[in-house]
């Protein structure tokens, strides 16, 4: 079995849609052999990380950066699992009200320390979350899951 998980923030909803989405495409695929843990950052800590074989974080971005409930989450596990993660597969979500590169370089320069290796191209939401965004948020949590249940990742 496999253990995915989902770490995620939001104030105003628009980010929770996209982790939800992501949860839900990644769920549906039944025939996977494979557990989800959905938290907000807040909840998330190191041995929901010593847990997983996969991860999906998903932040809003906030002033050109990652959430401050993110940055904390990361604060908070970094030297708790220092040496102790496998290279672990992650793909990143941003909700943004502005081009979301600031907070995808932010999320990006930290990961590398743990280490995290993206397996998927970021997906950037800009502007209020619609339908489309929802819909490529299911498919990144369904192409996550799968690769990890295929041993892809």
């Amino acid at each position: 079995m496999k253990n995915l998980l989902m770490v995620h923030h939001s104030q105003t909803g628009n980010t929770e849609q996209l982790a939800k989405a992501a949860r839900q495409g990644a769920a549906e695929l039944a025939e996977l052999d494979l557990q989800i843990r959905y938290l907000v950052a807040a909840a998330a800590g190191p041995d929901d990380l010593r847990w997983a074989h996969g991860l999906l974080l998903a932040t809003p971005e906030n002033f050109g950066y990652m959430a401050g409930a993110m940055k904390d989450f990361f604060d908070r596990t970094f030297y708790a699992v220092e040496g102790e993660l496998n290279p672990l597969p992650y793909a990143l979500m941003i909700s943004a009200s502005n081009d979301g590169t600031g907070a995808v370089q932010a999320v990006e320069r930290i990961v590398g320390g743990y280490p995290l290796v993206a397996v998927q191209p970021p997906l950037i939401a800009r502007g209020p979350v619609t339908s489309e965004h929802r819909q490529q948020a299911a498919v990144l949590g369904a192409t996550l899951a799968a690769g990890l249940d295929a041993g892809i990742y």
